[in-house]
C-alpha cells in the first residue's frame, strides 16, 4: 500500500468532520478500526473472526468508515481488502486543536475582561 502525502491545508479543514466523529462514535466501529489500524489490510472474513458479528454486519460497519475515508477499500480477486486510512484522524486532531485554541482565546477575553 502507498503513503498518502498531507498537506497542512489537508489537515486544517477535514472534509466533513461530523461523518467522522459519527463512524468513530460507535464501539464496533471503533474496534474494527483499531484491528485495522496494524498496518496490514484485512479481508471481511478475517475482520468477523473472533466476533459474534455477521460478515454482513461488518460490510455494513466498513462502508460507513469507508464513507467517512477512514477506511479504503481494493478487490483482490474475489475479497475486499481494507486498509486503515490515518489522514482523517490527523485531519480531525487538527480541527480540535484549532477549537480548543478558539475556546482558549475566548476563555483569556472573558478572564481579562473579568479583572478590569
Amino acid at each position: 500500500m502507498s503513503t498518502v502525502d498531507v498537506s497542512i491545508a489537508d489537515l486544517a479543514a477535514p472534509p466533513n468532520p461530523a461523518a467522522i466523529f459519527a463512524a468513530l462514535g460507535d464501539p464496533t466501529r471503533l474496534s474494527l478500526l483499531k484491528r485495522l489500524s496494524i498496518g496490514r489490510t484485512q479481508s471481511i472474513a478475517r475482520l468477523s473472526s473472533d466476533t459474534s458479528l455477521t460478515r454482513q454486519a461488518i460490510t455494513k460497519h466498513l462502508h460507513v468508515l469507508e464513507t467517512a475515508g477512514l477506511v479504503s477499500s481494493l478487490r483482490v480477486g474475489r475479497e475486499t481488502q481494507f486498509a486503515y486510512r490515518p489522514e482523517p484522524i490527523l485531519a480531525v486532531r487538527t480541527y480540535l486543536d484549532e477549537v480548543a485554541q478558539q475556546w482558549d482565546d475566548a476563555l483569556g477575553r472573558l478572564k481579562a475582561f473579568v479583572e478590569e
